[in-house]
């Protein structure tokens, strides 16, 4: 946001123009120690997707971002795992240390999502911890959602008494969480039956909620700004559904040798084409993506094909060129996309063609996860966690770095290391090895998150650990 689960995961988005479409869907087993685990579910292939929209021109990303970077230091650490404030919890899982496996910032706090379903909110101002999320003893929070429209946080959750089968919504201000009060919140979507393989998906770029309720094959369109319904869609021969800026596509049940097609207006529902696309008979989806007027279509073993749907016109791309990605981003107002294959990251325009292949930019990460990535407002970034090139011998153990490039020439721009990345010298850790805090801080990232505002990137690791770097 990626993103989205059957539940649809959404990635947080930030207040900035940058969108992350979160998908977030119930489990299919009621277990217990795997009811915080995230999936991110397409129902042609598992895919992490996210969405970028913005008006601002990349020009001052480009001419800025050395200097933006300059001397950023380790500067704080934020620890999500607190015995004293999680001894409260009746799971034994969620008192146990656990890996951040998603961080999110809005008006100076920073909310870490531990893997166990435990939240932390901690503020930028008093580098102290704010409050916990969990507001049950017996809640386990599976993923994070900002929404800017009205300036508050989404939560979306499971329950032990409940037996973890059904997602729970609830919106808290951001004012009552910097006041230390995130009971103070509400429950969303009460009516909604969110059980597998139910979901609800957040979409601040149209500033929409989809939800589907397995029990009676129904989706759901509400407004973020407010959270009334807006329309229904209750067709039960529906498999999938893909939202891009202002329309919906529909995918139904794919026929031997096609799958049929709706594309909808996604303010009321409106039907604004009706058609079906050929497929190789006996040959698997890989996947089915809309945006705006392209369709993108890719089958096992087959060219990738570029569907123009106002003229029919069908560009191919070969599969050798273009092979099925793990993972997309895509970035509308550049008409651009990224994908991730084998720790690499690439950029395609909707012509198939291969825009920047990117250096020095290995992926730590061999599964893909978007929570790992952050793309500027301005689309003209893109910050990673990578595999690093130091051969720095002083420093024992796998530190990776934190690559910021440039995604028009795919050039590194700015790196953050154990060679470069001091400790700050007003941080409160005196008397250790600094070069050995640094790189036990870059050791086993597991999120990251850049606050444009601020100018600060956070990233969390296996430990549970949240760091702060900025300069």
């Amino acid at each position: 946001m990626d993103g989205s689960t059957s539940s649809r995961v959404t990635m947080a988005s930030s207040s900035s123009s940058v969108t992350r479409r979160r998908r977030v869907v119930a489990n299919k087993k009621q277990q217990r120690h795997s009811a915080h685990c995230l999936s991110v579910n397409n129902s042609v292939r598992k895919l992490h997707r996210r969405e970028i929209s913005s008006k601002r021109h990349r020009s001052l990303s480009l001419t800025n971002s050395a200097h933006r970077f300059q001397n950023i230091r380790l500067t704080e650490q934020y620890d999500t795992h607190d015995p004293k404030g999680q001894s409260s919890f009746v799971l034994p899982f969620l008192t146990k240390r656990a890996k951040v496996i998603e961080i999110v910032a809005a008006h100076g706090i920073v909310f870490a999502l531990a893997s166990s379903g435990v939240c932390a909110a901690f503020s930028r101002d008093t580098n102290k911890r704010t409050c916990m999320l969990n507001i049950f003893p017996d809640e386990v929070i599976r993923s994070l959602f900002y929404n800017k429209n009205n300036d508050s946080l989404i939560t979306v959750s499971v329950y032990a008494s409940d037996n973890f089968s059904s997602l729970k919504c609830r919106s808290t201000r951001i004012e009552y969480i910097q006041r230390g009060q995130p009971d103070d919140g509400f429950p969303l979507f009460e009516s909604e039956s969110l059980k597998w393989p139910g979901f609800v998906e957040f979409d601040d770029v149209n500033g929409k909620v989809l939800t589907y309720s397995a029990q009676d094959s129904i989706y759901k369109v509400f407004d973020l700004k407010n959270y009334t319904l807006l329309y229904s869609i209750t067709d039960k021969d529906v498999d999938e559904i893909k939202i891009s800026p202002g329309i919906m596509l529909l995918i139904f049940s794919r026929a031997l040798s096609h799958v049929p097609l709706k594309i909808l207006s996604i303010e009321d529902g409106t039907v604004l084409k009706d058609f079906s696309h050929l497929l190789h008979r006996n040959r698997k989806v890989d996947f089915i993506e809309q945006f705006n007027e392209k369709l993108l279509v890719k089958q096992e073993n087959e060219n990738l094909q570029i569907l123009d749907v106002r003229n029919a016109e069908v560009k191919e791309v070969n599969k050798t060129e273009f092979m099925t990605p793990s993972a997309f981003i895509f970035l509308y107002e550049n008409q651009l996309f990224l994908t991730f294959r084998n720790q690499t990251v690439s950029v395609w325009n909707f012509r198939g063609e291969l825009v920047t292949s990117f250096e020095d930019h290995e992926l730590w990460h061999s599964d893909c996860n978007t929570n790992n990535i952050y793309i500027t407002s301005d689309q003209g970034l893109i910050i990673s966690f990578c595999k690093s090139d130091s051969n720095d011998q002083r420093i024992s153990g796998k530190a990776g770095s934190i690559n910021i490039s440039n995604i028009w020439t795919g050039k590194c721009v700015a790196k953050i290391n154990t060679a470069n990345a001091v400790l700050s010298d007003d941080s409160k850790r005196q008397g250790a090895n600094k070069n050995q805090m640094v790189a036990d801080a870059l050791e086993e990232i597991t999120a990251l998150y850049f606050d444009e505002e601020r100018n600060e990137i956070y990233t969390g690791n296996n430990c549970g650990l949240v760091h702060v770097w900025s300069n």
